[in-house]
């Protein structure tokens, strides 16, 4: 397919997620993550753009679909009760200190180990809501420790470093021999981004709580391995990159 037909709204837009449409349904059912359903959307959406498909496809039919989406979803869980723990979320979002001990519990102790941080932070190992106040500090809310322990230095030094790789991902794709490497360096570059963006948003309650981790820092052998060699292939189209 070259960008003349990306740029077509069958062969550009409705075609691929066609096929990708079955593959996100049993995502949706089987595993039941949403958020990681809907990060591999974002990913897929990013380099169908980066190919040439036309960004107002996206604003208009993605906003349809996505409304419906949501929709169902609400239908959904208040037919069947299935699901009713994202409408928590977004209510506990919406007025966390609502139920302080109960919903709003893990937000709230992540806010309070951001503002016990101050501008330089306790000490690296010196965080006291890691002690059994704040749920998953080693994993979905890392950022909140460390925003405790280094404080706001240490947490713009962090950011830096995913701008950076975001950056340099950028330019790889750029600069990528053919088109098929160039897509593939904007996917792996826009998943680290977009679960980076997304994880400390959460933390910092800009949104709804979503269970995303925070790539290369939270607990996970698993994903750091898939990590690891998602930059391996970057560096290896960075190598073979056009001067």
């Amino acid at each position: 397919m070259n960008k003349e037909e990306m740029e077509t709204m069958g062969r550009g837009f409705f075609y691929p997620f066609l096929f990708l449409l079955p593959v996100i349904a049993i995502l949706v059912l089987v595993q039941n993550h949403l958020s990681a359903t809907l990060l591999i959307v974002m990913i897929i959406s990013v380099m169908m753009i980066m190919a040439g498909s036309r960004l107002r496809y996206f604003f208009t039919f993605g906003s349809i679909g996505g409304t419906l989406g949501i929709l169902a979803l609400f239908i959904r869980a208040k037919l069947t009760g299935e699901g009713n723990f994202r409408l928590n979320r977004i209510t506990t979002f919406l007025d966390p200190f609502s139920d302080v001990q109960g919903k709003g519990w893990q937000i709230i102790q992540s806010l309070y180990a951001i503002g016990s941080g101050g501008l330089f932070g306790v000490g690296l190992g010196n965080s006291t809501q890691k002690y059994l106040y704040l749920p998953e500090a080693h994993n979905d809310f890392i950022f909140s420790i460390i925003a405790e322990e280094l404080g706001f230095i240490g947490c713009i030094f962090v950011i830096l470093l995913f701008i950076l790789f975001i950056w340099r991902g950028i330019l790889i794709a750029i600069k990528a021999p053919d088109m098929f490497g160039s897509l593939v360096a904007v996917g792996i570059t826009s998943m680290v981004g977009l679960q980076a963006v997304i994880n400390i948003a959460v933390v910092t309650s800009s949104m709804p709580n979503t269970g995303m981790p925070l790539p290369f820092f939270s607990y996970g052998g698993t994903s750091l391995i898939i990590l690891l060699c998602s930059v391996g292939i970057l560096l290896n189209i960075s190598r073979s990159s056009k001067t």
